[in-house]
C-alpha cells in the first residue's frame, strides 16, 4: 500500500516540479539517480543498498558509480542526481562556492550518515612512517572531481610536502589498489569507512601500513574550515594492520538540492531510516545511522523534507 502511495507522489511531483522548471531532476527521462562512487567503496555499496530499498517503497531510483564527493555534488546541483553522498568538507565548499566550486550549489543535506577516516595506504614493507615521507614517492590522491583528492591536497601542503616535491598520480579506488599491488605506486590516498572493501581485498595479498596523520596536521587543515576534520584512530586490526594509527575524520551526509520537493526527501528520508537495519547486513557502516546525530550537518542546511521527518519521528508521528 504505500509503494502505490509513494508511487503516485513521485509521478504528481515531479510532474509538478517540472512544470515549474525548477532543474533537471524531474526533467530527465527513466529512473532517478543516487550519485555513489566507486564500485569497490563504500558510497556505491550504500547507494546501491538504499536504492534497492527505495524501489521497495515505490521510488523509480538507481545507484550510479561516480567519481566521488565533488562529482557527487555536482551532479546533485545540476539535478542530475536526485541524492548523493558527499563528505562534510566538500559539502561546505559546494554550498559556499570555494576550491573545486565556482559558484555555491543548492545543497541542502538529507542526515549526516557516517564519519569517514582518512586512510594514507602503503606496502608493509615501506620506509615511508609519516606524511613528510612521501617526497620523492609516486603518490595517487584519488580521482579527479572526488573529495579524495581535496583531502589529500590540503593533507600534503598541511605536512609540507608540496605538489612538485613526489610523483603525482589521479587514481580512483580501484586503479589506486591495482596499481599498488602491482608495485606502480607507493602510497594511495582513500576517504571512508572501515574496512572499505577494495582496500581490503588488498590487504590479503599484500601487507599494508597505515601512515599516521597527526593533530598538528588536523589542527592546520581545520583553519577556517568550519572544524569539519577531527583527530581519531583507525580501529584496531583494520586490514591486518598491528598497533593503533592515529588519523583524522571527516562526517559523511547524505544529500539533496534544495530544489527536490519537501514531500519526496520525506519519504527517501523515511525509507533511509527505516530501513538501515536491512541495508546493514551487507553494508556494515549503514549501522552507524544515528538519528540523533543525523541533524547536525552545519554548515550544509538541512533539506525542510528532512526536518519534516526529523521533527515527526521525534514526536513519534
Amino acid at each position: 500500500m504505500r509503494a502505490r502511495a509513494v508511487a503516485s507522489l513521485w509521478i504528481v511531483l515531479l510532474a509538478g516540479f517540472a512544470l515549474g522548471g525548477c532543474g533537471s531532476v524531474a526533467q530527465s527521462a527513466g529512473p532517478q539517480v543516487i550519485a555513489g562512487g566507486a564500485s569497490t567503496g563504500i558510497y556505491y555499496a550504500y547507494s546501491s543498498g538504499l536504492a534497492e530499498q527505495m524501489r521497495a517503497a515505490g521510488f523509480d531510483i538507481v545507484a550510479e558509480e561516480t567519481g566521488g564527493s565533488v562529482d557527487n555534488l555536482l551532479r546533485v546541483g545540476r539535478g542530475e542526481a536526485m541524492l548523493g553522498f558527499a563528505q562534510a568538507d566538500t559539502a561546505a565548499d559546494a554550498v559556499a562556492g570555494v576550491g573545486a566550486f565556482k559558484n555555491p550549489l543548492p545543497i541542502n543535506a538529507v542526515a549526516r550518515v557516517y564519519d569517514e577516516y582518512v586512510q594514507l595506504v602503503v606496502p608493509a614493507t615501506s620506509k615511508a612512517t609519516q606524511v613528510s615521507d612521501l617526497v620523492g614517492l609516486r603518490v595517487s590522491v584519488g580521482e579527479t572531481n572526488s573529495g579524495v583528492m581535496v583531502i589529500a591536497d590540503r593533507v600534503l601542503s598541511a605536512a609540507g610536502v608540496a605538489e612538485d616535491s613526489y610523483e603525482r598520480r589521479e587514481f580512483g579506488l580501484h586503479g589506486s589498489v591495482a596499481a599498488l599491488e602491482q608495485g606502480q605506486i607507493d602510497a594511495f590516498f582513500w576517504v571512508g569507512g572501515v574496512p572499505t572493501p577494495g582496500i581490503e581485498v588488498l590487504s590479503q595479498t599484500t601487507p599494508l601500513r597505515m601512515i599516521p596523520i597527526g593533530p598538528e596536521t588536523v589542527e592546520r587543515m581545520d583553519l577556517g574550515r568550519s572544524s569539519v576534520y577531527r583527530v581519531s584512530d583507525l580501529p584496531l586490526g583494520a586490514y591486518n594492520t598491528s598497533g593503533s594509527v592515529e588519523t583524522m575524520m571527516v562526517p559523511n551526509y547524505l544529500v539533496t538540492s534544495s530544489k527536490v520537493p519537501k514531500e519526496l526527501v520525506y519519504e527517501a528520508t523515511k525509507v533511509l531510516f527505516e530501513s538501515s537495519a536491512r541495508v546493514s547486513n551487507t553494508v556494515p557502516a549503514v549501522a552507524l545511522l544515528d538519528r540523533r546525530q543525523a541533524i547536525f550537518t552545519s554548515p550544509v542546511p538541512l533539506h525542510p523534507g528532512a526536518q519534516k521527518y526529523y521533527v515527526r519521528s521525534r514526536d513519534g508521528s
